[in-house]
Protein backbone atom coordinates (compact mmCIF):
# COMPACT_ATOMS: atom_id res chain seq x y z
CA UNK A 1 0.00 0.00 0.00
CA UNK A 2 3.11 2.36 0.64
CA UNK A 3 4.65 1.91 -2.69
CA UNK A 4 0.85 2.97 -4.34
CA UNK A 5 0.97 5.73 -2.41
CA UNK A 6 4.43 6.75 -2.95
CA UNK A 7 3.92 6.48 -6.67
CA UNK A 8 0.41 8.08 -6.76
CA UNK A 9 2.59 11.05 -4.78
CA UNK A 10 5.40 11.01 -7.73
CA UNK A 11 2.67 11.40 -10.29
CA UNK A 12 0.93 14.82 -8.50
CA UNK A 13 4.43 15.88 -8.05
CA UNK A 14 5.34 15.61 -11.96
CA UNK A 15 2.13 17.27 -12.82
CA UNK A 16 2.32 20.08 -10.63
CA UNK A 17 5.11 21.10 -12.92
CA UNK A 18 3.98 19.90 -15.91
CA UNK A 19 6.24 22.32 -18.54
CA UNK A 20 9.45 21.45 -16.64
CA UNK A 21 8.79 17.79 -16.78
CA UNK A 22 7.98 17.75 -20.11
CA UNK A 23 11.28 19.86 -20.99
CA UNK A 24 13.36 17.44 -18.54
CA UNK A 25 11.91 14.60 -20.72
CA UNK A 26 12.46 16.53 -23.85
CA UNK A 27 16.37 15.18 -23.98
CA UNK A 28 15.40 11.79 -23.45
CA UNK A 29 12.77 11.80 -25.98
CA UNK A 30 15.34 13.25 -28.84
CA UNK A 31 18.20 10.60 -27.52
CA UNK A 32 16.32 7.82 -27.79
CA UNK A 33 14.61 9.30 -31.14
CA UNK A 34 17.68 9.48 -32.36
CA UNK A 35 18.98 6.14 -31.69
CA UNK A 36 16.18 4.74 -33.49
CA UNK A 37 16.13 6.71 -36.84
CA UNK A 38 19.83 6.54 -36.97
CA UNK A 39 19.74 2.79 -36.66
CA UNK A 40 16.44 2.17 -38.68
CA UNK A 41 18.79 4.33 -41.52
CA UNK A 42 22.09 1.80 -40.59
CA UNK A 43 19.94 -1.77 -40.86
CA UNK A 44 17.89 -0.59 -43.98
CA UNK A 45 21.20 0.19 -45.38
CA UNK A 46 22.63 -3.13 -44.39
CA UNK A 47 19.84 -4.65 -45.81
CA UNK A 48 19.68 -3.44 -49.17
CA UNK A 49 23.34 -4.48 -49.36
CA UNK A 50 22.41 -8.00 -47.60
CA UNK A 51 19.38 -8.65 -50.64
CA UNK A 52 21.37 -6.95 -53.32
CA UNK A 53 24.55 -9.76 -52.25
CA UNK A 54 21.32 -12.27 -52.62
CA UNK A 55 20.64 -11.31 -56.40
CA UNK A 56 23.75 -12.90 -57.26
CA UNK A 57 22.28 -16.82 -56.08
CA UNK A 58 22.31 -19.56 -53.67
CA UNK A 59 25.37 -20.94 -52.33
CA UNK A 60 27.73 -18.86 -54.87
CA UNK A 61 31.54 -19.25 -54.89
CA UNK A 62 33.82 -17.02 -57.44
CA UNK A 63 37.24 -18.10 -58.78
CA UNK A 64 38.56 -14.66 -60.22
CA UNK A 65 41.64 -14.33 -61.69
CA UNK A 66 45.24 -13.67 -59.82
CA UNK A 67 47.63 -10.87 -60.05
CA UNK A 68 50.28 -9.74 -62.86
CA UNK A 69 53.73 -8.32 -62.16
CA UNK A 70 55.61 -6.23 -64.92
CA UNK A 71 59.17 -5.55 -63.65
CA UNK A 72 58.18 -3.82 -60.34
CA UNK A 73 54.63 -3.00 -61.12
CA UNK A 74 52.05 -5.34 -59.56
CA UNK A 75 48.46 -5.10 -61.26
CA UNK A 76 46.58 -6.32 -58.35
CA UNK A 77 44.01 -9.54 -58.17
CA UNK A 78 42.18 -9.57 -60.88
CA UNK A 79 45.23 -8.67 -63.88
CA UNK A 80 46.27 -11.69 -64.38
CA UNK A 81 44.48 -13.63 -67.07
CA UNK A 82 45.01 -17.07 -66.04
CA UNK A 83 41.30 -18.96 -65.79
CA UNK A 84 40.57 -20.95 -68.71
CA UNK A 85 37.38 -22.97 -69.97
CA UNK A 86 39.33 -26.12 -69.19
CA UNK A 87 39.73 -25.27 -65.24
CA UNK A 88 35.55 -24.39 -65.46
CA UNK A 89 34.90 -28.03 -67.05
CA UNK A 90 37.41 -29.57 -64.49
CA UNK A 91 35.63 -28.15 -61.16
CA UNK A 92 32.33 -29.43 -63.16
CA UNK A 93 33.51 -32.81 -63.59
CA UNK A 94 35.74 -33.27 -60.76
CA UNK A 95 35.18 -31.38 -57.16
CA UNK A 96 31.62 -33.10 -55.17
CA UNK A 97 28.80 -31.06 -53.96
CA UNK A 98 29.34 -28.95 -57.27
CA UNK A 99 25.82 -28.29 -58.57
CA UNK A 100 26.56 -25.84 -61.73
CA UNK A 101 29.28 -24.11 -63.09
CA UNK A 102 29.54 -21.02 -65.62
CA UNK A 103 32.54 -19.76 -67.00
CA UNK A 104 32.19 -15.90 -67.21
CA UNK A 105 33.40 -13.51 -69.81
CA UNK A 106 32.88 -9.40 -69.57
CA UNK A 107 32.96 -6.75 -71.40
CA UNK A 108 31.55 -3.44 -72.97
CA UNK A 109 30.68 -2.78 -76.18
CA UNK A 110 27.99 -0.75 -78.73
CA UNK A 111 25.31 -2.97 -79.83
CA UNK A 112 22.85 -1.78 -82.59
CA UNK A 113 19.63 -3.16 -83.58
CA UNK A 114 15.90 -1.96 -84.70
CA UNK A 115 17.69 0.94 -86.29
CA UNK A 116 18.81 1.50 -82.53
CA UNK A 117 22.40 1.46 -80.46
CA UNK A 118 23.39 1.21 -76.93
CA UNK A 119 26.51 0.57 -75.26
CA UNK A 120 25.88 -2.29 -72.89
CA UNK A 121 27.96 -4.75 -71.12
CA UNK A 122 28.60 -8.24 -73.04
CA UNK A 123 28.68 -11.11 -70.57
CA UNK A 124 29.87 -14.62 -71.85
CA UNK A 125 27.96 -17.46 -70.05
CA UNK A 126 27.40 -20.93 -69.79
CA UNK A 127 23.44 -22.59 -69.90
CA UNK A 128 24.11 -22.47 -66.01
CA UNK A 129 24.22 -18.90 -65.40
CA UNK A 130 20.18 -18.19 -64.98
CA UNK A 131 19.97 -20.98 -62.28
CA UNK A 132 22.84 -20.06 -60.27
CA UNK A 133 21.97 -16.57 -60.20
CA UNK A 134 18.18 -17.30 -59.64
CA UNK A 135 17.31 -15.42 -62.80
CA UNK A 136 14.41 -15.84 -64.27
CA UNK A 137 13.52 -15.60 -67.72
CA UNK A 138 10.68 -13.61 -68.69
CA UNK A 139 10.33 -14.63 -72.12
CA UNK A 140 12.21 -17.45 -74.76
CA UNK A 141 15.02 -19.38 -72.94
CA UNK A 142 18.32 -19.65 -72.51
CA UNK A 143 20.73 -21.03 -74.86
CA UNK A 144 21.84 -24.69 -74.63
CA UNK A 145 25.53 -26.46 -73.92
CA UNK A 146 24.91 -27.35 -78.05
CA UNK A 147 25.27 -23.43 -78.69
CA UNK A 148 28.38 -23.42 -76.42
CA UNK A 149 30.02 -26.26 -78.14
CA UNK A 150 28.72 -25.22 -81.81
CA UNK A 151 30.18 -21.56 -81.19
CA UNK A 152 26.56 -20.13 -81.88
CA UNK A 153 25.28 -16.39 -82.51
CA UNK A 154 22.63 -16.69 -79.69
CA UNK A 155 22.04 -14.02 -77.07
CA UNK A 156 19.49 -13.37 -74.16
CA UNK A 157 19.18 -9.93 -73.39
CA UNK A 158 18.38 -7.87 -70.01
CA UNK A 159 14.90 -5.67 -69.66
CA UNK A 160 17.11 -2.32 -70.49
CA UNK A 161 18.26 -3.54 -73.58
CA UNK A 162 15.08 -4.83 -74.69
CA UNK A 163 13.40 -1.17 -73.87
CA UNK A 164 16.05 0.86 -75.45
CA UNK A 165 16.37 -1.60 -78.81
CA UNK A 166 12.73 -2.49 -79.18
CA UNK A 167 10.68 0.44 -77.69
CA UNK A 168 7.38 -0.40 -79.76
CA UNK A 169 8.14 -4.40 -80.26
CA UNK A 170 8.92 -7.67 -79.20
CA UNK A 171 12.67 -8.33 -78.95
CA UNK A 172 12.50 -12.31 -78.96
CA UNK A 173 13.68 -13.80 -82.03
CA UNK A 174 15.08 -10.27 -83.52
CA UNK A 175 18.71 -9.87 -83.70
CA UNK A 176 21.03 -7.30 -82.83
CA UNK A 177 24.49 -6.86 -83.59
CA UNK A 178 28.31 -6.89 -81.32
CA UNK A 179 30.87 -5.75 -82.92
CA UNK A 180 28.95 -6.21 -86.54
CA UNK A 181 28.69 -9.91 -85.71
CA UNK A 182 24.88 -10.40 -85.70
CA UNK A 183 23.31 -12.92 -82.58
CA UNK A 184 19.89 -13.74 -82.81
CA UNK A 185 17.84 -12.54 -79.72
CA UNK A 186 16.76 -16.44 -77.88
CA UNK A 187 15.72 -14.82 -74.58
CA UNK A 188 14.58 -12.22 -72.40
CA UNK A 189 15.45 -12.02 -68.62
CA UNK A 190 13.55 -11.01 -66.03
CA UNK A 191 14.02 -7.68 -64.55
CA UNK A 192 16.55 -7.60 -61.72
CA UNK A 193 17.22 -4.06 -60.71
CA UNK A 194 20.39 -2.46 -59.78
CA UNK A 195 22.96 -4.39 -57.83
CA UNK A 196 25.22 -2.70 -54.68
CA UNK A 197 27.37 -1.10 -56.76
CA UNK A 198 24.67 0.98 -58.30
CA UNK A 199 24.99 -1.01 -61.59
CA UNK A 200 21.95 -1.77 -63.42
CA UNK A 201 21.76 -5.83 -64.03
CA UNK A 202 19.23 -5.68 -66.62
CA UNK A 203 21.90 -3.72 -68.78
CA UNK A 204 23.72 -7.10 -70.27
CA UNK A 205 23.24 -9.27 -73.56
CA UNK A 206 24.54 -12.57 -72.40
CA UNK A 207 26.33 -14.99 -74.85
CA UNK A 208 27.84 -18.34 -74.94
CA UNK A 209 30.84 -17.59 -73.30
CA UNK A 210 32.68 -19.76 -76.30
CA UNK A 211 31.27 -17.01 -78.49
CA UNK A 212 32.56 -14.54 -76.21
CA UNK A 213 36.04 -16.03 -76.06
CA UNK A 214 35.92 -16.81 -80.34
CA UNK A 215 33.93 -13.97 -82.10
CA UNK A 216 33.76 -10.96 -79.48
CA UNK A 217 37.05 -10.21 -77.36
CA UNK A 218 39.34 -13.46 -79.39
CA UNK A 219 40.75 -14.18 -75.70
CA UNK A 220 41.85 -17.47 -74.51
CA UNK A 221 41.39 -16.94 -71.18
CA UNK A 222 38.22 -16.47 -68.50
CA UNK A 223 37.29 -13.09 -66.14
CA UNK A 224 36.24 -15.50 -63.87
CA UNK A 225 34.55 -18.85 -62.40
CA UNK A 226 30.96 -19.09 -61.34
CA UNK A 227 30.41 -22.10 -59.29
CA UNK A 228 26.86 -22.71 -57.09
CA UNK A 229 27.22 -25.25 -54.26
CA UNK A 230 24.77 -28.00 -52.96
CA UNK A 231 24.40 -26.62 -49.72
CA UNK A 232 25.67 -23.25 -47.70
CA UNK A 233 27.61 -25.61 -45.13
CA UNK A 234 29.23 -27.63 -47.98
CA UNK A 235 30.77 -24.38 -49.38
CA UNK A 236 34.00 -24.27 -47.20
CA UNK A 237 34.63 -28.29 -48.07
CA UNK A 238 33.74 -26.97 -51.75
CA UNK A 239 36.19 -24.03 -52.09
CA UNK A 240 39.45 -25.72 -50.47
CA UNK A 241 38.79 -28.75 -53.08
CA UNK A 242 38.19 -26.28 -55.52
CA UNK A 243 41.43 -24.32 -54.85
CA UNK A 244 43.70 -27.75 -54.60
CA UNK A 245 42.22 -28.95 -57.70
CA UNK A 246 43.23 -25.64 -59.88
CA UNK A 247 46.34 -25.42 -57.80
CA UNK A 248 47.19 -29.39 -59.18
CA UNK A 249 46.43 -28.04 -62.68
CA UNK A 250 49.51 -25.51 -62.47
CA UNK A 251 51.79 -27.78 -61.34
CA UNK A 252 53.25 -26.21 -58.57
CA UNK A 253 53.33 -22.94 -59.85
CA UNK A 254 52.75 -20.00 -58.27
CA UNK A 255 48.84 -19.36 -57.33
CA UNK A 256 47.15 -17.38 -59.77
CA UNK A 257 44.01 -17.73 -58.91
CA UNK A 258 41.72 -17.01 -55.32
CA UNK A 259 38.40 -18.15 -54.59
CA UNK A 260 36.10 -16.69 -52.58
CA UNK A 261 32.34 -17.18 -51.86
CA UNK A 262 29.09 -15.30 -51.24
CA UNK A 263 29.17 -15.16 -47.48
CA UNK A 264 32.37 -13.34 -47.66
CA UNK A 265 31.47 -11.01 -50.33
CA UNK A 266 28.27 -10.59 -47.91
CA UNK A 267 30.65 -10.27 -44.91
CA UNK A 268 32.77 -7.35 -46.80
CA UNK A 269 30.05 -5.52 -48.19
CA UNK A 270 28.37 -4.92 -45.15
CA UNK A 271 31.01 -4.04 -42.75
CA UNK A 272 30.56 -0.89 -43.83
CA UNK A 273 27.26 -0.12 -43.24
CA UNK A 274 27.97 -2.18 -39.76
CA UNK A 275 30.20 0.12 -38.70
CA UNK A 276 27.76 3.29 -39.73
CA UNK A 277 25.37 2.11 -38.01
CA UNK A 278 27.43 1.71 -35.16
CA UNK A 279 28.71 4.99 -35.38
CA UNK A 280 24.92 6.66 -35.68
CA UNK A 281 24.25 4.60 -32.88
CA UNK A 282 26.61 6.08 -30.52
CA UNK A 283 26.46 9.30 -31.64
CA UNK A 284 22.73 9.87 -30.56
CA UNK A 285 23.04 7.55 -27.62
CA UNK A 286 25.13 10.73 -26.45
CA UNK A 287 21.98 12.31 -26.91
CA UNK A 288 20.98 9.77 -23.69
CA UNK A 289 23.08 10.67 -21.69
CA UNK A 290 22.62 14.20 -22.15
CA UNK A 291 19.51 13.60 -21.23
CA UNK A 292 19.90 11.98 -18.33
CA UNK A 293 22.58 14.82 -17.16
CA UNK A 294 19.10 17.23 -17.27
CA UNK A 295 17.35 14.38 -15.42
CA UNK A 296 19.42 14.52 -12.45
CA UNK A 297 19.63 18.53 -12.77
CA UNK A 298 16.10 18.89 -12.86
CA UNK A 299 15.42 16.51 -9.65
CA UNK A 300 18.17 18.18 -7.77
CA UNK A 301 16.32 21.00 -8.23
CA UNK A 302 13.19 19.40 -7.47
CA UNK A 303 14.77 18.22 -3.85
CA UNK A 304 16.04 21.86 -3.34
CA UNK A 305 12.29 23.45 -4.03
CA UNK A 306 10.25 20.50 -1.63
CA UNK A 307 13.23 20.53 1.85
CA UNK A 308 10.46 21.61 3.77
CA UNK A 309 7.46 19.26 1.93
CA UNK A 310 9.96 16.04 2.73
CA UNK A 311 10.53 17.15 6.22
CA UNK A 312 6.85 17.28 6.72
CA UNK A 313 6.27 13.91 5.53
CA UNK A 314 9.46 12.45 7.46
CA UNK A 315 7.29 13.92 10.57
CA UNK A 316 4.47 12.09 10.33
CA UNK A 317 6.24 8.63 9.55
CA UNK A 318 7.72 8.58 6.27
CA UNK A 319 10.87 6.62 5.63
CA UNK A 320 13.65 7.64 3.94
CA UNK A 321 13.55 4.83 1.83
CA UNK A 322 9.91 5.77 0.61
CA UNK A 323 11.49 9.51 0.35
CA UNK A 324 14.09 7.79 -1.85
CA UNK A 325 11.86 5.66 -3.65
CA UNK A 326 9.76 8.91 -4.41
CA UNK A 327 12.17 10.47 -6.28
CA UNK A 328 13.39 7.40 -8.00
CA UNK A 329 9.95 6.66 -9.42
CA UNK A 330 9.39 10.59 -10.41
CA UNK A 331 12.85 10.15 -12.13
CA UNK A 332 12.23 7.01 -14.15
CA UNK A 333 8.84 7.85 -14.93
CA UNK A 334 10.20 11.11 -17.00
CA UNK A 335 12.64 9.14 -18.67
CA UNK A 336 10.18 6.12 -19.78
CA UNK A 337 7.82 8.38 -20.88
CA UNK A 338 10.71 10.04 -22.73
CA UNK A 339 11.73 6.60 -24.14
CA UNK A 340 7.87 6.30 -25.01
CA UNK A 341 8.01 9.33 -27.03
CA UNK A 342 11.23 8.91 -28.50
CA UNK A 343 10.33 5.82 -29.92
CA UNK A 344 6.97 6.88 -31.92
CA UNK A 345 9.43 10.00 -32.63
CA UNK A 346 12.22 7.93 -34.07
CA UNK A 347 9.78 5.79 -36.09
CA UNK A 348 8.31 8.71 -37.78
CA UNK A 349 11.55 10.47 -38.24
CA UNK A 350 12.68 7.54 -40.34
CA UNK A 351 9.88 6.78 -41.95
CA UNK A 352 9.80 10.63 -42.98
CA UNK A 353 13.61 10.55 -43.93
CA UNK A 354 12.60 7.98 -46.72
CA UNK A 355 9.89 8.95 -48.29
CA UNK A 356 11.67 12.23 -48.76
CA UNK A 357 15.15 11.28 -49.35
CA UNK A 358 14.27 7.75 -50.81
CA UNK A 359 16.44 5.71 -47.85
CA UNK A 360 16.15 2.31 -47.19
CA UNK A 361 14.97 2.15 -43.24
CA UNK A 362 14.40 -1.18 -41.44
CA UNK A 363 13.04 -0.55 -37.58
CA UNK A 364 14.52 -2.44 -35.50
CA UNK A 365 12.36 -3.85 -32.73
CA UNK A 366 15.40 -5.16 -30.43
CA UNK A 367 16.48 -1.50 -30.89
CA UNK A 368 13.37 0.07 -29.84
CA UNK A 369 12.73 -2.40 -26.35
CA UNK A 370 16.71 -1.73 -25.82
CA UNK A 371 16.18 1.97 -26.40
CA UNK A 372 13.19 2.05 -24.34
CA UNK A 373 14.93 0.14 -21.01
CA UNK A 374 17.85 2.32 -21.56
CA UNK A 375 16.09 5.26 -20.98
CA UNK A 376 14.58 3.70 -17.88
CA UNK A 377 18.05 2.54 -16.89
CA UNK A 378 19.14 6.48 -17.56
CA UNK A 379 16.16 7.16 -15.03
CA UNK A 380 17.53 5.38 -12.36
CA UNK A 381 21.16 6.04 -12.75
CA UNK A 382 20.81 9.88 -12.97
CA UNK A 383 18.02 9.85 -10.85
CA UNK A 384 19.38 7.66 -7.49
CA UNK A 385 21.76 11.05 -6.42
CA UNK A 386 19.26 13.19 -6.30
CA UNK A 387 16.92 10.57 -4.19
CA UNK A 388 19.62 9.41 -1.92
CA UNK A 389 20.37 12.87 -1.30
CA UNK A 390 16.51 13.66 -0.73
CA UNK A 391 16.20 10.33 1.62
CA UNK A 392 19.13 11.70 3.89
CA UNK A 393 17.67 15.20 4.77
CA UNK A 394 17.60 15.40 8.30
CA UNK A 395 13.56 16.43 9.46
CA UNK A 396 14.33 18.96 11.95
CA UNK A 397 16.61 20.93 9.23
CA UNK A 398 14.14 19.96 6.58
CA UNK A 399 11.71 21.79 8.71
CA UNK A 400 13.19 25.02 9.22
CA UNK A 401 14.26 25.43 5.26
CA UNK A 402 12.84 28.45 3.97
Amino acid sequence: MRINSTFIIALRALRRNILRSSLTALGIIIGVGAVIAMVSIGNGAKNQVESQIASLGQNVIIVFPGSSQSGGARGGWGSRSSLTPEDAQAIEREVPGVVAVSPEMRDRAQVQANGLNWNTQIQGEGPAYPDIRMWGIAEGAMFTEQDVRSYAKVAVIGQTVAKQLFPDSDALGQSLRIRDIPFKIVGVLASKGFNFFGQDQDDTVIIPYSSHLRRVSRRDNLNSILVQAVSAEAIPMIQESMTDLLQQRRQGREPDFTVRNQIEIAEAATQTSRTMTSLLGAIAGVSLIVGGIGIMNIMLVSVTERTREIGIRMAVGAHGSEIMLQFLIEAVLLSALGGSLGIALGIGASEIMSRLNGWPTLISTEAAVIAFVTSAAVGVFFGYYPARKAARLDPIDALRYE
